[in-house]
């Protein structure tokens, strides 16, 4: 391919880089730095940068997966959610993508650096929210007989890709047959802590346990 036609190709496939680059930085904003580099001027290679969490400037050279690419075609095109540091010291998980040309040549790339600090903290307050070991007390606050109930209700509804309280008529129907055979109804207060899974009215319930009896009648 002619020098000049192998430039405008690759000013094309960068200009479309860009725009994917404004998207993602949009999308992703406030914890994902996007960065366009240009391979073509490794000393001044960053051409675009949103979300700037890393403190460089347009113009900013090129990394060393930069230049490992400019020196070797067959480097990695995509390296994925691989360990990276700020300047300041605050943790990244970052993506590196090289762009190829017709010819198989690294021109230029797009890098997201994930600011994963934020995360962590939220992760380490969840942890310490959660955490129930400051004691030995030991309590329940549901009977172990609803929490049976509540289970299989769950597993049910888990089964249809829905939630119990988004469970239609018919299901519910399904489902109130399936506590009967296992022996569910029998337990004490079933009908009220079924009612509470479903979100429906303990009449409601009865209804259908009314219809299923009906149903079973042999004719």
């Amino acid at each position: 391919m002619k020098k000049k036609t192998l430039i405008a190709e690759q000013q094309a496939i960068l200009e479309q880089v860009k725009l994917i680059a404004s998207a993602l930085g949009e999308t992703l904003a406030p914890f994902t730095e996007v960065v366009v580099h240009d391979l073509r001027t490794p000393q001044h290679a960053i051409l675009a940068i949103h979300n700037n969490l890393s403190g460089r400037r347009l113009g900013d050279p090129a990394t060393e997966i930069g230049l490992a690419r400019i020196a070797d075609d067959n480097y990695p095109q995509v390296l994925s959610n691989y360990a990276n540091q700020f300047t300041d010291g605050r943790r990244a998980k970052s993506t590196s993508v090289g762009i190829k040309d017709s010819e198989g040549h690294y021109f230029a790339a797009l890098c997201l650096n994930v600011d994963v600090t934020v995360f962590r903290s939220i992760a380490t307050m969840l942890e310490q929210f959660a955490d129930v070991s400051c004691c030995d007390g030991k309590e329940s606050l549901a009977p172990s007989k609803s929490d049976a109930i509540g289970e299989r209700v769950d597993r049910f509804a888990l089964g249809l890709a829905t939630t119990p309280r988004a469970l239609r008529t018919k299901q519910h129907r399904e489902l109130v047959q399936i506590l009967k055979d296992e022996g569910f109804l029998e337990l004490k207060r079933s009908m009220d802590t079924l009612a509470h899974h479903l979100n429906v009215s303990r009449a409601t319930v009865y209804n259908d346990i009314k219809k299923l009896s009906v149903n079973n009648i042999p004719h």
